[in-house]
């Protein structure tokens, strides 16, 4: 049996406003009470992993130790197929502005053009499929680990659509659907995220009956 959580206070290791308040709904109706690693004035550590588990053990290792309180930490990224998987873990390095595009900073926009500029340089027939996929690790200041891995697939739209969201959202249509993560509403996105998937897979574990 995987050590549990429980209720309480949980630092999500993230300075993203957006991915703290989409993770804070998801765990609020479990009692779970988090704490931005941002607002305890915790730094980023480098992601310097190869694989998105790795990257998600390495920040919530960091929070964990410097809190001293359980942290979560989520490492996702957008494979495009066509692209070879990229951007993959460099999904966010995409966003950075480089010294000769602005004030330094990331520019989603951007990050979405790089990949329609690489697809539309395949030709007209390139595949536009695609996968969102998140890995959530816990990890306690003793030590203990726990990894939660999910994915949703879909296809890149052009140009973006949407208001809600972050990140990709609004180039990306989950399977299923006809609509961009950005034009869904926020509650609807949470049942079928990859993000979603992950914490379905986490909360069985953690607050499952058991």
């Amino acid at each position: 049996m995987t050590r549990r959580i429980g209720a309480g206070s949980l630092v999500i290791a993230t300075h993203n406003a957006g991915k703290l308040k989409e993770i804070g709904a998801l765990l609020e109706p479990h009692g779970v009470s988090c704490i931005g690693a941002g607002s305890l004035g915790l730094p980023e550590p480098a992601e310097t992993g190869q694989t998105f588990v790795e990257n998600a053990l390495l920040k919530a290792r960091a929070a964990a130790e410097a809190s001293g309180i359980v942290a979560l930490a989520d490492d996702s990224g957008l494979a495009v197929a066509a692209l070879g998987g990229r951007p993959g873990v460099y999904t966010a390095d995409w966003a950075e502005r480089q010294w000769f595009e602005g004030e330094p900073g990331r520019d989603w926009y951007m990050a979405m053009g790089k990949v329609e500029g690489l697809l539309a340089a395949e030709g007209p027939d390139v595949s536009r499929a695609a996968a969102f996929h998140c890995v959530l690790a816990l990890a306690w200041p003793d030590g203990e680990q726990a990894v939660y891995e999910g994915s949703v697939a879909g296809t890149l739209a052009w140009p973006p659509r949407g208001e809600c969201g972050f990140g990709y959202d609004p180039v990306f249509v989950p399977e299923g659907r006809d609509r961009t993560f950005a034009e869904l509403d926020p509650a609807e996105k949470h049942r079928i995220s990859h993000r979603a998937d992950a914490f379905a897979k986490l909360v069985a574990e953690q607050f499952g009956a058991g």
